[in-house]
């Protein structure tokens, strides 16, 4: 009787035989990515596909955790690792182990990512960058203090500009320990806030070599600092991420050496001129108000000063007695008005009639006019106004 085995059983001997065919166990393979998964764990689950078959893989935290770049579906992939059985679903799949982008390269990949990642949050946008000052007191310059670059921008800063002040603030530009480095040096620069400008940068290199400038912190770090960042990385052919997030790009480290700074000389040269043109335009301005004075200076007022004040006096003296006349005619008349006035008041006033030998009577306990003889009782006291003095009467019958 045959040898009757479980599913668990045969799914292991297959899983036995697939792992101890040394074939498979170093195994290149090309397709194209889909079904991508990260899982939450950090694992990668994914089907690499061509155009006739489909292989499951998965490749682990501990495996991915070097990619320079995020897989994604329709991604051409190659792929190294070791097919074996996934027992559970007795499913055989490829455990990779390293993974490169075909045709683009890895290293392109990852930059293209990050690149636009970035763009989209803003970190290039020209409205963030900063103001290059037009002549920094203290320029800091990150990057190897061994290397060939620090020396051609030191010179170059002396030549140009001999009073600027140079702070080198050494970093590793290259090899795994650079972003870290970098990161450090600009969080340095960003706390000294004497510093006016910001060069970062290093020599030529492949792209391996310059990778560190393509670091996401290091590029956080750049667009974080708060003093405007020069930055001048390999040779004019090359470009990295770092060029775009910073406030200026150079095509090299003497490149951000020139930009930083002015020719002394050169500002020399534009202080003299710009003061030869303020002079001229100076004496330009003053010989055109010259010649609109001159005219006026011929002008009779101005000529002879003292006829123009004594025409206006002349004036202001007749102006004078025109107005003493007409106050004198107003005042005459008003006087004569008022006279007639007073002699028709006079001849309507009661003392007119006792100037002709009339008398007023007045009861004298109310002052009362005493009109008739009714007004009055005997016994009762009356005063008598004549023209010159009073009579004081008691009235008898």
């Amino acid at each position: 009787m045959p040898e009757i085995l479980t599913v668990s059983q045969l799914t292991f001997q297959i899983k036995q035989r697939l792992e101890n065919d040394q074939t498979l166990q170093q195994v290149w393979v090309s397709g194209e990515i889909s079904n991508f998964t990260l899982h939450s764990s950090g694992h990668m689950y994914f089907t690499l596909k061509d155009q006739t078959a489909r292989l499951r893989a998965v490749m682990f935290k501990r495996e991915n955790q070097w990619l320079q770049f995020k897989p994604y579906n329709g991604l051409e992939v190659l792929v190294f690792g070791r097919i074996s059985v996934y027992q559970k679903n007795g499913e055989y799949q490829l455990y990779v182990e390293l993974m490169e982008a075909a045709g683009l390269g890895s290293l392109y990949l990852a930059f293209e990512q990050l690149k636009n990642r970035l763009a989209q949050e803003g970190l290039f946008a020209p409205e963030r960058k900063k103001k290059i000052p037009r002549l920094p007191q203290k320029i800091g310059v990150i990057t190897s203090p061994t290397g060939a670059a620090v020396q051609d921008i030191i010179r170059i800063l002396r030549r140009r500009h001999p009073r600027v002040e140079i702070l080198v603030i050494p970093a590793q530009v290259q090899g795994e320990s650079a972003p870290g480095s970098l990161v450090a040096a600009l969080k340095m620069a960003g706390e000294i806030k004497e510093l006016d400008l910001v060069i970062i940068g290093r020599g030529g290199g492949s792209a391996e070599e310059l990778w560190a400038f393509n670091d996401e912190d290091v590029v956080r770090a750049i667009a974080a600092c708060p003093h405007p960042v020069i930055s001048g990385v390999g040779h004019e052919t090359d470009f990295t991420i770092t060029d775009l997030v910073a406030d200026l790009r150079a095509p090299t480290p003497s490149g951000a050496a020139e930009l930083s700074v002015p020719e002394i000389s050169e500002v020399r040269n534009r202080i003299r001129l710009s003061a030869h043109n303020l002079k001229a335009l100076f004496s330009r301005i003053c010989a055109r108000k010259r010649a609109q004075l001159d005219p006026l200076a011929l002008r009779p007022v101005l000529q002879h000063p003292d006829r123009f004040v004594l025409v206006r006096r002349q004036q202001l003296d007749e102006t004078k007695e025109e107005l003493r006349r007409r106050m004198k005619s107003i005042l005459d008349d008003q006087g004569n008005n008022l006279g007639k006035k007073m002699e028709r008041l006079n001849a309507l006033s009661p003392l007119a009639v006792l100037n002709r030998g009339y008398s007023i009577c007045h009861r004298e306990d109310d002052g009362k006019l005493v009109r008739n003889a009714q007004d009055v009782i005997p016994g009762e006291r009356v005063a008598i106004t004549l023209r010159h003095g009073q009579l004081h009467a008691k009235v008898v019958i």
